[in-house]
């Protein structure tokens, strides 16, 4: 199969847990609280290792920013931007506890932009989500409430279910609550503004670091309720940086996928299990079809598939 495979780099956070091992068989560090699987990442601190692609040789420790220099038109595509990484970051999300009230800056706000999707793959009956400010929150009203128990009470929320996606651009305050399992879609950014933390402390008693002045001034106080993303077709979200669209195989069919060589694909598999060529993916599996691959079959087993496909932002 014209594929790369990667390897995912497991980040501690005290908000983790082992849910990653128990839904898609994989062996992060049982004795740690396992939040976030970089699925697909290029930066100085963390580069995604290639386990396996077409042309790879035996015994080389190839990366992701190898491709990304070397072959970015053949595997990215002809709409590759001219930038020095490849700027996109997939994760996965293993929210057991809640996550901190946030906001990530816009450009021009200091620190590096991020806008992001959710793509939910498991969420229990009561887990939710924090997204954008109830009708009416000024800013004064939320600066005030920033550290009290009145702050969650501001904040608009939804509860989840299977398959649902949210998007937050640069500047929505949000939060994710415990029990929400999650496919992350982001710009290449690691800059988090934490506004309030639910007074929580780590094992040694201290509290993590707050952001509370860089946080005001990245938030969008007009940014009243948003909703879940409706699709239409099989698009879930399009935005500049990337596309989202999401494909269910039932059994009996087939799926061809075609190239315009003008993007990658990168697959996530959130649902059932596919076979391509004579490889059987399990729930859980992810890979990028390089842009230069003309087309190839995908073949549902079992009940059928759910994929989730990322590309660039059109």
């Amino acid at each position: 199969m014209n594929a790369y495979f990667f390897k995912p780099i497991y980040q501690e956070r005290i908000w983790g847990g082992h849910h990653l091992n128990e839904l898609f068989g994989r062996t992060s560090p049982a004795d740690k609280k396992i939040g976030e699987s970089w699925e697909i990442v290029d930066r100085p601190e963390a580069c995604s290792e290639i386990i396996s692609g077409p042309g790879l040789k035996a015994d080389t420790h190839q990366t992701i920013h190898n491709l990304w220099k070397e072959k970015r038109t053949e595997v990215f595509g002809t709409r590759a931007p001219d930038l020095a990484r490849f700027p996109i970051l997939i994760k996965l999300l293993d929210c057991q506890d809640n996550l901190s009230v946030q906001v990530h800056p816009p450009a021009g706000q200091g620190g590096e932009p991020k806008t992001e999707m959710w793509y939910f793959l498991e969420s229990t009956k009561e887990a939710k989500i924090y997204a954008g400010l109830k009708k009416g929150v000024t800013r004064e009203k939320f600066e005030k409430a920033i550290g009290t128990p009145e702050l969650p009470g501001l904040l608009h929320y939804l509860h989840p279910q299977q398959s649902d996606a949210m998007f937050l651009p640069s500047g929505r305050v949000h939060a994710i609550g415990a029990g929400n399992i999650i496919l992350e879609i982001q710009q290449n950014s690691d800059t988090t503004y934490r506004v309030d933390d639910w007074g929580r402390v780590d094992d040694k008693g201290q509290p993590r670091t707050l952001h509370r002045e860089e946080a005001l001034a990245s938030i969008r106080f007009n940014d009243f309720e948003p909703q879940f993303a409706q699709p239409h077709g099989e698009r879930v979200l399009q935005c500049p940086f990337f596309t989202v669209e999401r494909a269910y195989i039932y059994p009996g069919e087939y799926r061809v996928w075609n190239s315009d060589h003008t993007s990658f694909q990168y697959h996530f598999l959130a649902q059932g299990e596919l076979k391509i060529e004579d490889q059987v993916f399990k729930r859980g599996a992810s890979w990028l079809v390089p842009a230069s691959t003309e087309s190839y079959n995908l073949e549902p087993l079992g009940e059928g598939a759910e994929l989730v496909t990322v590309q660039w932002g059109k």
